[in-house]
């Protein structure tokens, strides 16, 4: 079952005097968190609705100021917590997926239809998406490129067409 709530970035710290929060954002890009009109934060094992009422992007984080958090002592103590944006919140382009709902798609051989593992993580490295696949035998590395990939989908998980060896001996990372 998919969540209702996306994990979107974490709080760094604050930014100013009047409680601003310098966030490290987990979407594609800062001003995707800082369009938001209200995130979300885990207290008490219940998500808790703020208001955004200003957010701007900084370089590689997103500032934002929420409802309810008005001083730096209130932003401080707010560091090291996770933030979240509502699914519906999120709009996707046509054929698109949160990364959320790849971790646990199954990995099929193209032309096979053999099963070669789960999606465990999804990454960027040196801005190239990277696949971690987990299989019997430890996990593999997949970069995300056309030669590789054929399909990504909810429905179908995800088809591949790996090169000789390449899913034969998975190495331990």
């Amino acid at each position: 079952m998919k969540s209702e709530f996306l994990e979107c970035g974490k709080i760094l710290t604050a930014h100013g005097v009047r409680g601003a929060l310098k966030i490290e954002h987990y979407c594609d890009s800062a001003e995707v968190l800082s369009r938001a009109k209200r995130v979300f934060l885990l207290e008490g094992g219940k998500y808790t609705e703020h208001k955004v009422i200003g957010g701007s992007a900084m370089g590689a984080q997103a500032l934002l100021t929420l409802s309810g958090i008005e001083s730096r002592e209130a932003a401080i103590a707010l560091r090291g917590r996770l933030v979240y944006l509502h699914r519906s919140d999120v709009p996707l382009p046509d054929g698109a997926m949160f990364i959320a709902d790849m971790i646990g798609l199954p990995v099929l051989h193209a032309e096979t239809g053999e099963r070669l593992g789960v999606i465990s993580d999804v990454s960027d490295v040196a801005g190239r998406r990277i696949y971690t696949v987990k299989t019997e035998t430890g996990e593999v590395l997949l970069p995300d490129v056309p030669e590789f990939i054929k399909e990504i989908s909810e429905e179908c998980g995800m088809r591949v067409s790996p090169i000789p060896g390449f899913f034969d001996k998975a190495d331990e990372i």
